[in-house]
């Protein structure tokens, strides 16, 4: 089976998983990855939004494989949909493996970010 390639234009984050990332199994915790993925998202939310952000859900999140210790991590992350405080953003998290260098998809999530204001209302987002 092929599997097709990452969204190299949205790349937004990229990190080794380290040994203090994994579980007595050898595996990356799955809250690590949400961490990354977090920030990824975050990051493409605040450009957007010109502004302070903060993740008010998950909406949805699949783990397709297993990430492992040494593998380099990179989250692609886009705008899905923009509503009048809140957006979507689309992130996946793909590795690349140290010995062969093969390339997977590990993760995919859709994240919900609310632009907030100084006293940490939600505000509106500029429309473009």
């Amino acid at each position: 089976m092929t599997e097709a390639l990452p969204p190299i234009e949205n790349l937004t984050l990229r990190m080794i998983a380290m040994p203090r990332d994994a579980n007595p199994s050898g595996d990356i915790f799955g809250g690590w990855l949400i961490s990354l993925m977090d920030m990824a998202g975050g990051t493409v939310a605040i450009h957007s939004s010109k502004g302070r952000v903060v993740l008010a859900a998950i909406d949805k999140m699949s783990f397709i494989r297993p990430v492992f210790v040494g593998d380099e991590v990179s989250c692609y992350a886009h705008i899905v949909k923009t509503g009048t405080t809140s957006m979507q953003v689309s992130v996946e998290a793909w590795v690349r493996r140290p010995r062969g260098g093969n390339i997977h998809k590990v993760t995919e999530g859709l994240f919900t970010f609310v632009g907030i204001d100084d006293n940490r209302k939600p505000r509106p987002l500029p429309q473009k």
